[in-house]
């Protein structure tokens, strides 16, 4: 079986991925810090590139991999209180419903994640409660809280993104880091780096030659408005993001020092306010608190679908789980050798209804009666089981054709008998 970029399939090399955790925090303000293996830094989402007078997109999401190597290494944490009773159960399968973007049957609009019952009929994606419903989950604290840490378009900013999974997957209240570099009116890019800083190169770019030293990012203090005059070459670029500093609740989340990428590996901490007095789109962390959490990244110029999630473990805030988050006094944690193993892996294309439902998944009737999945399988068993749904109707056919097969032989094995006995009867 193959990647099949008509269906969007494409299966990484790697099927699981270990991921370090630690947590900590103080008085006010809540710290995790992550570490993951990447083959190289992915600093870059899209950019524009200079051809004979035109400025070309380079970096679109493709299935798997971008070739080009455009496309940001994340990692995100959805978190809840236990509002959303599923997700301590199942993590993240409960927000992949149908037709979600880059499903083999995807919508033919953009669907992202959303929760069970902000729809009338399970995973129907085109079904949603009416507003008043919805409104009323999320005062009763039915959303999962998202911290979304972007390697190109948030970490030069010292920021992640603060969204949140309910209805769909979107920002919190206030503005995001990063915008579109492009003046439709002008039919030119918005702005550029300011004088004295190199001109990024495609060929670069490509080679992966371009570092967190160098200056990748369109932050405000290397942009200037984007002049047409400015002598650009076959092979300038210039990042399609401009980033800017979030605000309102959706710049909640910073970044303690540096996401840095070094000897093939993520460190990343981020921290954000326990009570950030936003409880419609965060949820609130108090000491000796339990609380869920599920984790996720892209790596590998992956976008998308294609990513590596884990089951949900336990976080506790001064108590044992299977993340414990330390107190400390002072500013910052003082981080030890002690980390809490995370084995993340590639889902595949299993949705929530699927799993739900009992001429799909045999396990159904475990999920009815609130078995963990945790119970039942293993990172490795699920990583397989996501790559079985994704060639399932190849499996389907190829069992079919090896049944028929089966008959055939019986058949012609039946018929030689059948023959040689009337031979010796007629001897």
């Amino acid at each position: 079986m193959r990647d099949d970029p008509e269906r969007n399939i494409a299966i990484p090399a790697d099927l699981t991925v270990p991921l370090q955790v630690q947590a900590a925090y103080n008085n006010t303000t809540m710290f995790f810090r992550y570490r993951w293996p990447a083959q190289k830094p992915g600093i870059f989402h899209d950019v524009l590139r200079y051809q004979d007078g035109e400025w070309i997109v380079e970096g679109k999401a493709v299935p798997g991999s971008q070739p080009d190597g455009l496309h940001e290494d994340r990692a995100a944490m959805m978190l809840d209180d236990g509002s959303v009773p599923e997700f301590g159960r199942y993590g993240g399968y409960v927000t992949i419903g149908d037709g979600l973007a880059g499903l083999t049957d995807e919508a033919p609009e953009e669907v992202t994640k959303y929760l069970p019952q902000t729809r009338n009929r399970l995973g129907a994606w085109d079904d949603k409660a009416d507003d008043a419903k919805l409104a009323a989950q999320r005062e009763a604290g039915y959303f999962l809280d998202l911290w979304h840490w972007r390697g190109g378009r948030s970490n030069p900013l010292g920021e992640a993104d603060d969204q949140s999974v309910a209805d769909e997957r979107g920002g919190d209240a206030g503005k995001g880091a990063y915008s579109t570099n492009w003046d439709k009116d002008l039919n030119q890019p918005k702005v550029m780096f300011v004088s004295g800083h190199d001109t990024l190169k495609w060929d670069d770019i490509k080679a992966g030659n371009v570092t967190q030293d160098n200056t990748y990012a369109l932050i405000p203090a290397a942009t200037v408005p984007y002049d047409q005059n400015a002598g650009w070459q076959n092979g300038d670029v210039i990042p399609r993001r401009i980033l800017t500093p979030g605000e309102g609740s959706r710049g909640n989340i910073g970044v303690v020092g540096e996401g840095r990428w070094t000897d093939g590996y993520w460190d990343v901490t981020l921290s954000r306010a326990l009570d950030t007095g936003s409880p419609a789109d965060d949820k609130i962390l108090k000491d000796q608190g339990i609380y869920q959490v599920a984790f996720a990244i892209h790596r590998n110029a992956t976008g998308g679908r294609w990513h590596y999630v884990s089951l949900p473990e336990n976080l506790g805030l001064g108590r044992s789980g299977g993340i414990t988050a330390t107190p400390f006094q002072g500013t910052n944690p003082t981080w030890g050798d002690e980390w809490a193993d995370v084995t993340l892996f590639y889902p595949g294309q299993v949705t929530w209804p699927m799993l739900n439902n009992a001429n799909a998944h045999a396990g159904a009737e475990y999920i009815q009666r609130g078995v963990p999945v945790a119970f039942r399988h293993s990172p490795e068993q699920l990583a397989n089981y996501g790559i079985e749904q994704e060639f399932k109707p190849q499996i389907k056919r190829q069992w079919l054709l090896t049944l028929l097969a089966g008959i055939l032989l019986i058949a012609a094995f039946g018929f030689a008998l059948n023959a040689t006995l009337s031979t010796r009867k007629g001897a």
